[in-house]
């Protein structure tokens, strides 16, 4: 009689290991099918990878904002060597070098800015890319300061260009492309067209102000006085 509750207890014991070794089975299989249906997911095809952040009309903004990014950056160094040039001892207009070395920190800060959104909404950055406008052209910094401001305001309205050109193919269809993008039209908006905007009106309000000043005979003391007005501004 106790050899056979013995085998009993035996049985049950057998019984209850197997169940739990089942369910352990059970547990491993539906976490490795849980796995293998993410990979599944975000597989591969034809090289691109279906777990990202692209979505709207990225795929046809990417390189128009490469562009933009580009221009950025290369009118950054471009107001750099400005303020370089006014800052010499030969110049020495501080006002001047105030503004451009503004104007420098602002599109190297606005070049970093886009990079962030491109990337943000799945996108990628090459700089090995040449641009397409202007890349090996060197700019003309060796200029007196109404012939800076002139080139400046220039600038503002090619950087203000492109964030127009951006936006409008963001919000506007084309043979090209179909699906408009209202998230980076929005970016685009709030972030550079209003501040484009009111840099150009006040380099045009520089220009013209500063072009009246030297009108008359002797323009070396109202150019001075108008470089103490921008190391106020």
């Amino acid at each position: 009689m106790e050899f056979l509750k013995s085998k009993h207890n035996k049985m049950k014991y057998f019984i209850a290991f197997a169940l739990v070794a089942g369910l352990c089975a059970l547990a491993h299989a539906e976490e490795q099918s849980c796995q293998a249906g993410v990979q599944s997911a975000c597989s591969t095809n034809g090289g691109l990878s279906t777990c990202n952040a692209r979505y709207g009309a990225i795929n046809h903004l990417e390189h128009k904002m490469q562009d933009y990014i580009q221009l950025q950056l290369k009118k950054s160094y471009e107001y750099l060597l400005l303020a370089t040039h006014f800052n010499s001892y030969q110049m020495n207009r501080p006002g001047f070098q105030k503004l451009y070395q503004g104007l420098s920190d602002r599109a190297f800060d606005d070049t970093i800015a886009l990079i962030r959104q491109v990337t943000r909404r799945g996108g990628a950055v090459d700089f090995s890319k040449p641009h397409n406008k202007g890349a090996a052209e060197v700019p003309e910094v060796h200029l007196n300061e109404l012939e800076s401001l002139a080139r400046a305001l220039d600038v503002e309205k090619e950087l203000t260009a492109g964030a127009i050109h951006v936006h409008t193919s963001a919000t506007h269809s084309s043979a090209e492309n179909r699906e408009h993008d209202p998230e980076m039209a929005h970016y685009i908006q709030e972030n550079f067209l209003g501040k484009q905007a009111q840099s150009v009106r006040t380099l045009s309000g520089y220009a013209n102000d500063l072009s009246k000043l030297v009108s008359v005979k002797e323009p070396s003391l109202s150019v001075y006085l108008f470089d103490e007005y921008l190391q106020k501004q």
